[in-house]
């Protein structure tokens, strides 16, 4: 397999970082809001997957999960994701190994999986990205979660994320991502919450056009029933057409379905427009007012100007 060219520079970066992590002590350290919600952050470093210690509650709970999901999403998630299910062979009766499915990532683009305790700081998260290795939380949900947790777990790290890693195109973008991330590190806190919307907008909560009609490939929707089905039919939300600086201005929900989602025509156009230097435009949206989640601007290419029907009326993230 072929790396992507962007890759190799980034490799002095990453090593501070990963030493770094692999020191830290596997305990809780706080609590933020964060891209992912109100949740702990963890200082730690790779751990085993331990596969060993699930219980027979956890393969069912892992088995329900995927049963609904599988169900919910045939006719809504993209072909790209559904093919890589396929591919990956993650089996729905048991937590798969995550040494299993790394035989296939490394064959189709060269990422692997590494289990970690939870939310890792931000620096350690993004060294990973530019390493093409996916962090996936090993503990699952309890029964009583099965609809929502704050924390993000393996079911949504592992069915949600890791199949599009199978994608080439999605794969590299991953990883320009994370380069893009350590980069940002270096402008300040605001940088950091613009990329947090990118990663938002898209990797969790995005939705692409296809020849079929509009389908779901953000990790959040994907492992969400009802966010899967929220998202392509409800006339509540918006659906505007990608563009990176608006959707680096717009706020986002954590606590509820999102008031706008983000409709891209390709991971190609994902990728394309993280191959850009994004300090000019870090410094462009420096003079830029924040959007509200629900905002919908006379220049947006409009799928769909949502009825605002039964949103939130708390301060967005």
């Amino acid at each position: 397999m072929q790396q992507s060219k962007i890759i190799a520079p980034i490799r002095r970066y990453i090593e501070p970082f990963q030493n770094k992590a692999s020191t830290m002590l596997s305990q809780r350290l706080d609590q933020k809001v964060t891209d992912k919600g109100y949740v702990p952050v963890y200082a730690t470093g790779v751990v085993a997957q331990d596969w060993a210690q699930y219980t027979d509650t956890d393969h069912t709970v892992w088995a329900q999960l995927y049963a609904r999901q599988r169900e919910v999403l045939q006719g809504r998630a993209c072909d790209e994701f559904l093919q890589a299910m396929a591919q990956l062979e993650m089996g729905p009766r048991q937590i798969p190994r995550f040494a299993d499915l790394d035989a296939h990532l490394q064959s189709a683009t060269g990422w692997r999986l590494v289990a970690v305790e939870g939310l890792l700081p931000d620096e350690v998260f993004f060294g990973h990205l530019a390493a093409r290795e996916f962090p996936v939380t090993r503990w699952i949900r309890s029964p009583e979660q099965l609809d929502y947790l704050a924390e993000p777990d393996l079911f949504h790290d592992l069915f949600g994320h890791v199949p599009l890693l199978m994608n080439p195109i999605f794969a590299d973008y991953m990883c320009a991502y994370g380069q893009g991330g350590l980069k940002a590190l270096a402008l300040g806190p605001r940088a950091l919450q613009q990329l947090a919307r990118l990663y938002w907008y898209t990797v969790e909560f995005g939705l692409i056009n296809t020849r079929a009609g509009l389908r779901i490939y953000g990790s959040g929707i994907l492992s969400s029933a009802g966010e899967s089905r929220h998202c392509l039919e409800s006339t509540a939300p918006n659906r505007i057409g990608f563009s990176l600086e608006r959707l680096m201005r717009t706020r986002y929900r954590i606590d509820s379905f999102q008031k706008t989602y983000f409709v891209t025509d390709s991971f190609q156009q994902l990728f394309d427009a993280t191959l850009a230097e994004f300090k000019p435009i870090y410094a462009r949206l420096a003079d830029q007012s924040d959007l509200a989640a629900g905002d919908v601007r006379a220049e947006d290419h409009v799928l769909q100007h949502g009825t605002g029907e039964g949103w939130a009326t708390s301060a967005d993230t």
